[in-house]
């Protein structure tokens, strides 16, 4: 089974933003900003997908990646 991980660091990286300013950007808790960036976060609240993907003007596919395993030999 593969799995899904954040993007956001990805994403805050290349914007050159920090995830304290992206929390006070789009009004959301820094702890749970921070838990994502690191990919510490298990559970996506839909509010906080939809406010990052309209913060960086891109799809759900850059704010979770979903990562197949590799083939097992």
């Amino acid at each position: 089974m593969g799995e899904v991980h954040s993007g956001l660091k990805l994403l805050v990286d290349a914007s050159g933003k920090s995830i304290r300013q992206v929390a006070r950007d789009i009004e959301y808790r820094f702890e749970t900003i921070r838990k994502m960036y690191n990919d510490e976060l298990r559970h996506y609240p839909s509010d906080l997908l939809a406010k990052l993907c309209d913060y960086f003007e891109c799809g759900i596919e850059k704010i979770l990646i979903y990562e197949k395993e590799p083939p097992q030999e």
